[in-house]
């Protein structure tokens, strides 16, 4: 380096190559300043590069060999990524598509074929709802497959161009190709690695429809072949509660009964029962009479539900095994996880219609007085679910 302003002697090898303009030298050094090769002269004291940061040739060219090695590994990598994304998210993505797709068409279907008569023009329009949504979805799939394929092709060529400068030029050659590395480095950083899309997803929001979930509800809840003979389970039965002969109606009492035997099924603090009978496919529907209650929660639960002592664990709503619609005097929620979402109702339900139906993962709520859907919600449930109850004034009762 002649930084100190030390003059570089003649550089090492001797071999035929470009010559100096100003000097008549072989030029090798290399201007860090200018970034270019020059001579011995111009790297001297009285030469144009006097001060300036100077390196023999050899030693920035072999920094930028391993400056290509480098940036080569790295786009190995990132095509082995790239790859990888379209042999295994692509496809994989596809048939999730396919396969939501024709759940969401069996859904629509078996819903309308309830209310056909009601809604014909509604079946056609989300019918092209969930092929439009399955059409968008198949797009947005081949356009990041033509994308990714056209980065591949383009990570292949600036390797393939780097590689060749690396094995074909010599050490002039490549620092005057030094430029043209920056760029190709450059556009290959442009290329970024793939990244997770909610464009590359079906989306199940193309087959809900008001009208079609309170014309359903209707039908399902008006139909005796739609409604399940649920019955308490005594076991379950808390001690503040009063199970009926018919095991059908609960009764809130302030005083702890002794006559209940504790077992392991019995829930020994929080005012709650479960049913008989529990579910792991299919729809089910039943409906409660809560109009002389004005504290009670009424749902599912999964048979993960602890029974024993006061905490939330036990507190039906307030866990993740337990998804209930709650009346405290004028208050109404929906309550999963300790999550409570109020539900601004105008009046106070006499009956409260329950729907659950597990191939499209939804719980629904519903006043069969009014016709009206109350609450819905839409999760993944995690089977066996038991219908639920807690009352903490007055009665509650399963109509059959």
């Amino acid at each position: 380096m002649a930084a100190e302003g030390a003059r570089p002697g003649p550089g090492p090898g001797s071999g035929p190559g470009p010559l100096c303009p100003d000097h008549g030298q072989a030029l090798h050094w290399f201007c860090c300043s200018e970034r270019r090769l020059v001579c011995a002269a111009c790297a001297g004291l009285g030469g144009r590069c006097r001060g300036h940061r100077i390196r023999r040739a050899e030693e920035r060219a072999e920094e930028l060999r391993n400056k290509i090695v480098d940036q080569c590994e790295r786009l190995q990598i990132q095509s082995t990524g790239i790859s990888k994304y379209m042999a295994e998210v692509l496809p994989g993505k596809n048939l999730r598509v396919v396969s939501m797709a024709s759940a969401a068409r069996e859904l629509v279907i078996q819903r309308l074929g309830l209310v056909r008569s009601l809604c014909e023009s509604e079946e056609q329009r989300l019918l092209e709802q969930v092929h439009g949504e399955e059409e968008r979805a198949h797009q947005s799939i081949l356009t990041q497959r033509v994308h990714w394929a056209g980065a591949l092709q383009k990570l292949d060529s600036i390797r393939t161009s780097l590689v060749d400068m690396l094995t074909q030029l010599d050490d002039l050659q490549l620092l005057q190709k030094e430029q043209e590395i920056s760029e190709r480095t450059e556009e290959a950083e442009g290329i970024l690695d793939p990244q997770e899309s909610e464009k590359l997803n079906f989306s199940e929001r193309c087959t809900w429809s008001p009208l079609l979930t309170q014309l359903w509800a209707t039908a399902v809840l008006g139909s005796l072949s739609g409604m399940e003979d649920v019955h308490i389970d005594e076991r379950t039965v808390s001690p503040f509660l009063q199970v009926s002969d018919d095991r059908r109606t609960l009764t809130f009492s302030g005083k702890k009964s002794k006559a209940c035997a504790d077992g392991p099924e019995r829930f020994d603090h929080w005012p709650n029962a479960l049913a008989t009978t529990s579910f792991q496919a299919g729809l089910h529907a039943w409906i409660v009479n809560v109009q002389n209650s004005c504290a009670y929660k009424v749902g599912v639960a999964s048979s993960q539900l602890p029974r024993k002592g006061s905490g939330s664990d036990s507190r039906l709503g307030h866990n993740a095994f337990s998804w209930v619609f709650s009346r405290y005097d004028q208050d109404f929620r929906f309550s999963h996880a300790g999550q409570h979402e109020p539900l601004g109702l105008l009046r106070c339900p006499a009956r409260l219609g329950v729907l659950l139906d597990l191939q499209a993962r939804e719980l629904l709520f519903y006043d069969p007085a009014l016709g009206t859907v109350l609450h819905t919600h839409r999760a993944p449930f995690r089977g066996p679910l038991f219908p639920v109850f807690a009352v903490a004034d007055q009665t509650i009762s399963i109509i059959h």
